[in-house]
């Protein structure tokens, strides 16, 4: 059976493949076609997982992008396939709750806030970051998927197609490429627009892009606003479809552990 969540705009076709018979599903050509007919921007897949070191996994999540290319992680996925576990009836092994699952850059843990039908909000947490490079006017990193960050004065007037595209396919981020996000700040907090590759367009959000405008505005000297996190950094973002996401971090030097990002999953 084929489902369909989205994650704050992020859609994606997600399928339970427990019992195997998955191979079709992992065809470039079965997922561009999925993905055209869905209307997504990624498919993925919930497996079983045998767990990693001492950590024992409740599932396993492969990700997917329209064009067929995987080996990523996606924070609006991620969050999602949180919330299709519960959704499925699955209980996490942990006496507190804490869902943990393996995903394509490794292990990820993440907590279920709150629910109501259909909706579900996600605290997940995201890989550590240990670098983060200014290189063309903004910052390079990898939040498990590797992204550059420009600050603009607004992201509304940003022709983002031609803008990104070059970015996107700049020698200097060669072979892989990068997604490419415009984040303007303002009094309510990072207003961002992400291009994707492998979707080859802008999003309406995305996770793993969040959680690097973010770190990359702690760099760049920008505050984070009072209260919001007792300990660390904290910052408030939005995305194209309003949703206001947040994500968290402790930070040391070039080294920011602790990174969670929280936000809405929804079946649709």
């Amino acid at each position: 059976m084929i489902y369909k969540f989205t994650g704050a705009g992020n859609n994606f076709v997600v399928l339970d493949g427990r019992q195997g018979g998955m191979e079709e599903f992992r065809s470039a050509d079965r997922i561009r076609s999925l993905c055209r007919e869905y209307g997504t921007d990624g498919l993925m897949i919930l497996g079983l997982a045998e767990g990693n070191g001492t950590t024992a996994a409740d599932f396993s999540m492969e990700f997917y992008n329209p064009d067929g290319s995987g080996g990523m992680m996606c924070g609006n996925g991620g969050r999602c396939i949180v919330a299709f576990a519960d959704y499925l009836g699955l209980v996490p092994a942990s006496a507190d709750g804490t869902w943990h699952f393996l995903a394509p850059d490794g292990m990820h843990s993440a907590v279920i806030l709150d629910k109501t039908p259909g909706r579900w909000t996600v605290r997940l947490r995201m890989i550590d970051v240990t670098s983060v490079e200014s290189i063309s006017g903004g910052y390079f990193l990898n939040t498990g998927t590797r992204h550059f960050v420009k600050f603009v004065p607004s992201v509304d007037t940003i022709d983002i197609e031609a803008v990104a595209k070059p970015i996107r396919w700049a020698p200097e981020f060669a072979p892989e490429g990068v997604n490419v996000n415009f984040v303007e700040v303002s009094p309510d907090g990072l207003r961002v627009r992400t291009f994707e590759k492998g979707v080859e367009g802008e999003t309406l959000a995305c996770g793993t892009g969040l959680t690097a405008s973010a770190i990359a505005a702690f760099v760049r000297g920008i505050p984070s606003p009072a209260g919001l996190t007792p300990e660390g950094a904290g910052y408030r973002l939005q995305c194209r479809r309003g949703d206001w996401l947040q994500v968290e971090f402790s930070a040391s030097g070039q080294s920011f552990t602790s990174v969670h990002l929280t936000g809405p999953a929804e079946i649709i």
